[in-house]
């Protein structure tokens, strides 16, 4: 398999600032630019095979740009662990499309976004007046939505942050394993390499999982009633969404409800749903129908982009 590049973007914070890597697929200099971001406790490498599939697929040059979100693979860890918060990550990726802007400039944007991920790119499409590079054209939310089933918070709570020790990687990727078979199906090559990136060595021998414990800090002071105001506030982004919008869930996934879906379905974007049998939360992308599914709808051309659509 072909390996992506390593790239790093200074961002600031209050305590001095943090470095965010992101890895990069495809042609640094295409004008089309898709950003995949990642869930909680993951990291930029999940989207390998989609990065691979979506380079592959596209007719004209593409640049597919991974962040590894702060506190998580190769990014620097926070100083103050309060700041592992969803409108941080926000301003982390636009300091992120600035640079790669000022690489090459940015002619159409994407995004893709799984659970956090979606979160996020939820704010960035849905506030208004963000200095974004270009307007996001299309968006995938992958499995989550204004709404978050309490109890898949619970759920998620209850191993954010326990890293562990390993004494092989293939230990390791048993208990993640453990905790991840809402995300259906995989072979075990298929885990082994989704696995390998979530890990990193320890000096005194051993493994343990890329990212920093403390992004449970924040996450544990959620509450069920904390989390229910939010909601209008969610609401309100995803309807101020103008990108093209297509939400892929998981059809046993606990965390975006079947009416939580179909109602984005039918207000701000009007998204496309689909759902995909036997995952739960959340579907990895690496399966083939799933590749597909987001490979046609980003790839598509837009009506302007068509040759015969008359457009000047």
């Amino acid at each position: 398999m072909p390996e992506p590049t390593l790239n790093y973007v200074p961002c600031p914070d209050p305590s001095g600032g943090h470095r965010m890597a992101y890895w990069e697929w495809g042609d640094a200099k295409a004008a089309h630019v898709v950003v995949c971001i990642h869930g909680i406790s993951r990291q930029g490498r999940d989207f390998d095979v989609l990065a691979q599939g979506l380079v592959a697929r596209a007719e004209e040059p593409l640049r597919v740009v991974c962040p590894d979100v702060v506190g998580r693979g190769r990014s620097d860890w926070l100083k103050d662990p309060a700041g592992y918060q969803v409108p941080n990550y926000v301003g982390d990726m636009l300091a992120l499309l600035a640079q790669l802007n000022q690489q090459a400039p940015i002619k159409t944007l994407d995004f893709v976004g799984t659970s956090m991920g979606g979160l996020i790119s939820l704010g960035l499409c849905g506030t208004p007046k963000l200095p974004l590079p270009a307007p996001v054209r299309r968006l995938v939310i992958n499995d989550v939505g204004p709404v978050i089933q309490w109890e898949a918070v619970q759920r998620i709570g209850g191993y954010l942050g326990k890293t562990g020790r390993f004494d092989t990687v293939q230990q390791a990727a048993d208990m993640m394993w453990a905790i991840s078979t809402g995300f259906g199906a995989h072979t075990p090559e298929q885990w082994l390499a989704l696995s390998q990136p979530m890990v990193k060595p320890l000096a005194e021998g051993g493994f343990t999982l890329h990212y920093d414990p403390s992004i449970a800090v924040p996450f544990r002071s959620v509450t069920q009633e904390s989390a229910q105001d939010g909601q209008a506030a969610l609401w309100q982004a995803y309807d101020n969404i103008t990108a093209e919008t297509l939400i892929t869930r998981g059809a046993a996934s606990d965390v975006l409800a079947p009416a939580t879906a179909q109602a984005m379905t039918g207000r701000g974007p009007r998204a496309r749903l689909i759902e995909f049998e036997g995952v739960g939360h959340a579907p990895t992308f690496v399966t083939n129908d799933q590749v597909e599914a987001v490979a046609s709808f980003l790839l598509r051309p837009t009506s302007h982009e068509k040759p015969d659509s008359g457009a000047s």
